[in-house]
């Protein structure tokens, strides 16, 4: 099989699925990166499909940017401007063409988390 990329958000201030949370997804070469997608999360916290589907992963270098401010203000959670968190850029390396790699955040205003999920 070969590999892929799968997001989750998951609102830990309110303890819920981040619903509506715009990501986008970038490949990374040296300085320079190139937009591959955009999704939106959905009831569940996750994209409808893969980020980066099976049949055009490669491995790289590359990074989400989980557009938190946006999803903070319609969720009435923003506090004052400028907002501590609002996009929020994570990189990570892809190195095996078979693996599914997963990538959560863990997201409230003031703080957030990430790991390689399963």
């Amino acid at each position: 099989m070969a590999g892929y990329l799968t997001t989750h958000v998951l609102d830990t201030a309110r303890g819920c699925p981040a619903v509506g949370l715009r990501i986008v997804l970038f490949r990374l070469s040296g300085d320079a990166r190139a937009q591959i997608t955009e999704m939106t999360t959905n009831a569940d916290g996750r994209t409808d499909s893969p980020i980066f589907p099976a049949e055009d992963f490669e491995p790289g270098s590359y990074e989400l940017v989980f557009h938190a401010g946006d999803y903070l203000r319609a969720s009435g959670q923003a506090g004052a401007e400028p907002l501590f968190l609002d996009q929020v850029p994570i990189r990570f390396g892809m190195a095996d063409p078979q693996a599914h790699y997963h990538v959560p955040l863990l997201l409230s205003p003031y703080g957030y988390s990430t790991y390689r999920g399963s």
